[in-house]
């Protein structure tokens, strides 16, 4: 039975589309690469065009659309929420009702709409089907994982009800076990450490996870005396008495500023040592939870396999910490676990469940994703015109001339924009759009971040490397193919700090070299891995072997190709735009090489920095 499925995110964060035929996946791109708007929650019309021409169909050819949850469940539990609650609330409730009435209560007909607007008036319109949320996410692992049966564990903020859900995947089923509901939730526990501590809910997790290092976790105790209550099987509940965001307009309240010694830090002023040591707390906790319940469920289930995904599955650290206490022998973790995969997810659940289609599991730990390359990519052509549209000057140069330039540029300390393939499906870049320097280089990280990405010093970097040498330098003995695990650094690898470095505090050990790779070692010796594959991305891989070939280690730094606050580039116009106005020094775009000082310098102004809201 052939089948032409989109599945769709929107109206809430990171709205995204996918579309798959006949059961193999065509396209995934989230809106914001379009709109050039950060998580942007519009409906996905640009997302949905993208993946209709790729596949060379027409919207009219569009068999079912399926969206990732169900409003009329989240609806419902809005309003028992807020009558829970009543009168507590209602300056919130009369805040949300207008989006809702307006909008989401009839997001049916709403979407509807749109569907019309792509299809032309008068045209046919295709199906539309809704699906669970934790369901979405369950699915946009497990199906494409490499496994024929495995647990599923999914953890976010909050989808209809539910805010952690474990399922049994066997086939092309999916089967629920259990669920905790909202308002006892992980991965709003964290957002509100992440609200208290400065940053944007919904986005400023990673600054949270990546603060955590540099601090203690003093807080710890007090997390578990007054604002969460964990079982032995890694089951909890929080003190609703401490948090703000079941009815009100933040995420915390005035008796969590109590018991954390003040109000929050307010986003943009300087960094403490008490956000490094809150940010250390909250995350520790969330690791123990996320382990306690993976052991529950290993010992329930008896399975050897785990697969994960929702926002709180992009934990890596956590992840890191469940891989190595060997609860499982295999874990999946789908790279675009977010919301932004519940499109995914919508669509695969559509063609297996619905449709009880035959699934046949991938090969390997990479799975049936295409290494997440499921987005743009350009021709010979097409770059050409967008670079002599822009004045770019640029020398086209063949594959091997290519990656031997480049081993060359990034050993000279080189920071370089590398745009090749088809776009990342997810937050991360991974070699198709990333920006790539020398990880030996003991000043690449701030260079990067204060020069480049114009973000906040501590930020940490991730290493790629060959991954067929990973277990050279990281005690890891599985792919990490999306940068979802983090691991530690071998030993033979580290410098060890001096008495005198030893004795300073918190962010002050940023600056100490702490390995043979200082620009992706994390403050305590561990690194946010992902493994490069032949197979998924040859040509990263070539130029990974090139710089190994000339410098003798097979490993770069690669960070998503973006200023703060901006979407991760998505056309070559974006890239040399983007490069025009940072220093970095080199471009690739395809074969097309563009050398810093050959540009006509851009008139200096920063004006643009206010384009893009800070994240």
């Amino acid at each position: 039975m052939s089948k032409n499925i989109i599945g769709i995110s929107a109206y809430y964060h990171d709205s995204a589309a996918a579309l798959i035929v006949d059961g193999k996946i065509i396209a995934a791109v989230q809106e914001e690469r379009f709109s050039r708007k950060k998580h942007d929650s519009r409906f996905p019309t640009n997302a949905i065009k993208y993946c209709i021409e790729q596949a060379g169909i027409s919207f009219s050819d569009i068999d079912d659309v399926v969206f990732y949850d169900k409003p009329l469940v989240k609806f419902e539990r809005l309003l028992e929420t807020y009558l829970a609650y009543a009168p507590k609330g209602i300056l919130s409730f009369f805040a949300a009702m207008p989006v809702w009435i307006k909008e989401k209560l009839f997001l049916k007909s709403v979407i509807k709409k749109e569907f019309q607007n792509l299809a032309g008036k008068g045209n046919k319109i295709p199906r539309l089907l809704f699906n669970e949320h934790h369901q979405s996410h369950a699915a946009s692992s497990f199906f494409v994982s490499p496994f024929e049966s495995s647990v599923v564990l999914c953890m976010d903020g909050v989808g209809e009800w539910a805010t952690s859900t474990v399922w049994k995947g066997e086939g092309n089923k999916l089967t629920p076990l259990w669920q905790i509901d909202f308002p006892h939730s992980l991965g709003l526990l964290y957002s509100a450490f992440t609200y208290y501590t400065g940053f944007k809910v919904n986005s400023g997790e990673y600054k949270v996870m990546g603060l955590a290092p540099y601090g203690e976790p003093k807080y710890k105790d007090l997390i578990y005396k007054h604002l969460l209550d964990v079982k032995e099987d890694g089951t909890f509940r929080l003190n609703m008495e401490y948090f703000n965001y079941a009815t009100g307009l933040t995420m915390t309240n005035s008796k969590f500023n109590k018991i954390f010694g003040g109000p929050p830090r307010k986003p943009e002023t300087k960094l403490g040592q008490k956000e490094m040591d809150l940010a250390r707390s909250v995350q520790e906790v969330t690791e123990e939870v996320m382990v306690k319940i993976c052991r529950s469920i290993q010992k329930e289930t008896g399975a050897e396999n785990l697969c994960m995904a929702g926002g709180v599955a992009l934990n890596c650290v956590a992840n890191g910490k469940i891989l190595e206490e060997k609860i499982f022998k295999n874990i999946f973790i789908q790279p675009a676990s977010g919301d932004a995969g519940g499109a995914l997810g919508a669509a695969l659940s559509c063609w297996y469940e619905y449709y009880d289609n035959k699934r046949t599991p991938a090969k390997d730990l990479t799975g049936s994703i295409d290494g997440s390359y499921l987005g743009t990519s350009f021709d010979t052509n097409e770059i050409k015109t967008q670079l002599d549209k822009s004045n770019a000057k640029y020398e086209i140069l063949s594959d091997e001339q290519l990656n031997s330039k480049l081993a060359e540029v990034l050993a000279d300390g080189n920071v370089v924009g590398y745009f090749q393939g088809r776009m990342e499906f997810g937050p991360r870049a991974l070699g198709a759009r990333s920006i790539i320097g020398d990880p030996r280089n003991t000043k690449m990280q701030s260079v990067m971040n204060l020069k480049i990405k114009y973000r906040e010093s501590f930020r940490p970097f991730a290493p790629a490397v060959l991954a067929e040498r990973v277990s050279d330098y990281f005690d890891i003995d599985s792919p990490s193919p999306y940068m979802l695990i983090v691991a530690p650094l071998k030993e033979k690898h580290r410098i060890p700090m001096t008495a005198e470095q030893e004795k300073l505090f918190g962010i002050e050990k940023l600056n100490v070299p702490r390995s043979t790779l200082p620009a992706i070692t994390h403050v305590d010796y561990s690194a946010r891995i992902q493994t490069v594959h032949k197979e998924t991305n040859p040509k990263f891989y070539n130029l990974l072997t090139a710089f190994d070939k000339k410098t003798g280690c097979p490993v770069l730094v690669n960070t998503s190709f973006n200023v703060r606050g901006e979407p991760i580039v998505n056309t070559p116009e974006d890239a040399f735009r983007c490069f025009m106005r940072t220093e970095m020094d080199y471009l690739v775009v395809e074969n097309f090489l563009m050398d810093k000082k050959q540009q006509i310098p851009w008139e200096k102004d920063d004006s643009w920095k206010d384009e893009f809201e800070l994240d």
